[in-house]
């Protein structure tokens, strides 16, 4: 029987990083931390070819009409590939997760028995535009003892196959193998059918991206997934909410940087702050932001002399990742809370006000992986959670929910020490 080139080159990578995480699990700190500090060194002294490899990407995306979000999360510039760089080097400085005592039991018959973290295997990881993942996920899943296979988006794959390049001369020059991390070199879409049906060798696929990529990896795939679906966030002022503090949190929430999952796509207002809403939107339509209101907030706004927009339902469930939002006032916490429960992709959401009980109420009900009080929903990352870099933000509640640092890479082992016990 005779296997296309694509399914060889696909099974042929599965294997050789199943081998490789079998001595990558037993892989000791200070190989990985000097690893990760080489990278760290040998990024910022790339800077030029990997400017020059992302050009190609731009110049690629600028032919096709790749949308303006997705361009700017596929762009690098020297300060970035610093902020990589320094990223790397803190990942080296956070500690192994790999043999951490998790608990310690001491069961009847008398023996230790102790719960151990242990790396997960092969993790598969498959992302869209932006390249600064290939480093993100290569050092968290070295860090914490997991080979892993990257498939990034064709919109990256010069600037991936740079970053890869560099990856691959860092381990060998580390003496650890080369194959712990590897990047599938083919843009073809078969390569990631293949991919999904390795569950003999792959343990875990994270896939990173939009709605599309993430239904077709859940329907395609034999291997347990980890969803890191689309950041639909929401800011809720409520009647106790400070005006300062809810403009501030506000305009960091949407504005910062529009095109990242934790940005917020909602403005939800109760009714008794609706006074502050001409002045929030004013913010918003100041710093370039469409305003899309349901009819209670387009009365509101009507005679402010901004341009509005009718939302529709589906509006208050979408992932802009642009420069726009939608507007909701509504009676209550309550209502709140059921509109964010109905809409929300899962991800962050954020009440803004001085009350204790209704805040309390509010990161209670609502039912996202991150509810922040009085902060904005941009926190809602591994760096300020204190992980490190992460490799993504699930959304999902098993295996791991919200920002992915080293522990939620690893799962777990039982060992027994005895002295001669028998059942």
């Amino acid at each position: 029987m005779t296997t296309d080139p694509i399914t060889e080159l696909v099974v042929d990578i599965a294997k050789r990083a199943r081998t490789a995480s079998l001595e990558l699990a037993a892989l000791d700190t200070e190989t990985k931390n000097r690893f990760l500090n080489d990278l760290a060194e040998r990024l910022v002294a790339e800077t030029d070819a990997i400017l020059a490899a992302n050009a190609q990407d731009l110049e690629n995306a600028k032919s096709s009409g790749l949308s303006q979000p997705m361009t700017e999360r596929l762009s690098f510039t020297p300060e970035r590939i610093k902020a990589m760089a320094e990223g790397v080097r803190q990942v080296a400085q956070l500690p192994d997760p790999v043999g951490i005592e998790i608990e310690r039991l001491s069961p009847p018959k008398g023996f230790d028995l102790r719960k151990v973290r242990v790396p997960i295997g092969v993790i598969g990881i498959i992302y869209e535009s932006r390249p600064n993942v290939t480093i993100d996920c290569a050092i968290l899943c070295l860090k914490s003892g997991n080979a892993s296979i990257l498939r990034g988006g064709k919109e990256a794959f010069h600037s991936n196959m740079k970053l890869a390049e560099i990856i691959q001369a860092t381990l060998r020059a580390n003496d650890i193998h080369e194959d712990a991390v590897q990047f599938i070199p083919t843009t073809d879409r078969a390569a990631l059918n293949v991919l999904l049906k390795q569950d003999d060798t792959i343990h875990c696929i994270i896939p990173r991206g939009g709605e599309s990529l993430i239904r077709f990896t859940v329907e395609n795939s034999r291997i347990p997934v980890i969803k890191h679906y689309t950041g639909v966030c929401s800011v809720y002022i409520d009647a106790a909410a400070d005006a300062d503090m809810a403009e501030n949190i506000l305009i960091n929430s949407k504005c910062q940087r529009p095109s990242v999952c934790n940005s917020a796509e909602n403005l939800i207002v109760h009714q008794d702050a609706a006074a502050q809403l001409p002045r929030l939107a004013k913010a918003l339509h100041d710093h370039g932001v469409e305003l899309r209101v349901d009819t209670h907030a387009k009365a509101l706004l009507q005679a402010s002399g901004l341009p509005l927009v009718d939302a529709s339902a589906e509006d208050f469930a979408t992932e802009y990742t642009d420069l726009i939002i939608s507007i909701a006032i509504v009676a209550d916490i309550k209502a709140a809370i059921e509109l964010i429960n109905a809409n929300s992709s899962g991800h962050t959401e954020s009440i803004v006000t001085d009350d204790a009980a209704a805040a309390q109420k509010f990161l209670t009900a609502v039912d996202s992986a991150a509810v922040f009080h009085n902060a904005s929903t941009r926190f809602s990352d591994g760096f300020e959670f204190g992980l490190g870099a992460e490799i993504g933000i699930s959304t999902d509640r098993l295996h791991a929910r919200g920002p992915m640092g080293l522990n939620e890479l690893c799962t777990y082992k039982y060992i027994i020490n005895g002295t001669g016990e028998t059942r």
